[in-house]
């Protein structure tokens, strides 16, 4: 099988798995191996290197997990109609960790001092090395059997990451990476037409 194959297949192999637990099939130090070589090896405009990540296991995963409950809780009021999203997050708290994935504010800033013609494209640029550093991740995730699915609670719970994990305030949180063990696959996905989505000249 080629290079390409192998890749594809991981491609077709990352989906969105909700039903986790928190036995996963590889050591804690196997998934920061993981996402330390995502982190040096993912692609940002300019080499800018602005991605910053945070890993949560265990007890720390469980208190993101707690910590947004709590504050949707508050936000919603109404218990009965909370409990939608109570079940939700009880899925993810299931899970064996999260990935909390932050773009550093300051390198965009100093990106748009050194390069003020693309003053307004470097914040667009910042999102869209995140979401390579996201894909990159699920995908190797996926490699090894473990099951993600990827949310965004931010701005909602930004200020208490901040302070639970001391993060710096240049960083901004764009999205949180739930994984586990998958105990249940993704169902059969829809795809519209290709045809529809792209189109080759020449």
């Amino acid at each position: 099988m080629s290079n390409l194959q192998d890749l594809q297949q991981l491609a077709e192999k990352r989906r969105s798995i909700y039903a986790l637990s928190n036995q996963l099939p590889v050591s804690n130090d196997d998934v920061v191996k993981l996402v330390e070589h995502a982190i040096l090896h993912t692609p940002s405009a300019f080499n800018s290197q602005s991605a910053r990540i945070v890993v949560l296991f265990g007890d720390e995963h469980n208190k993101l997990w707690n910590m947004t409950e709590e504050m949707l809780r508050a936000i919603v009021g109404d218990e009965e109609k909370f409990k939608g999203t109570r079940d939700k997050i009880a899925g993810f708290k299931a899970g064996a960790g999260t990935v909390l994935f932050f773009e550093d504010k300051g390198v965009v800033r100093n990106m748009q001092e050194a390069a003020p013609l693309y003053a307004d494209k470097f914040p667009i640029w910042s999102h869209q090395t995140s979401a390579m550093h996201q894909y990159v991740i699920w995908t190797a995730l996926a490699s090894l059997d473990i099951g993600a699915n990827l949310q965004h609670y931010n701005p909602v719970i930004d200020q208490k990451v901040a302070e639970e994990w001391s993060i710096s305030e240049d960083w901004e949180l764009n999205a949180q990476m739930v994984f586990g063990a998958i105990e249940q696959p993704a169902g059969d996905k829809a795809f519209k037409p290709v045809e529809e989505r792209m189109k080759v000249f020449g």
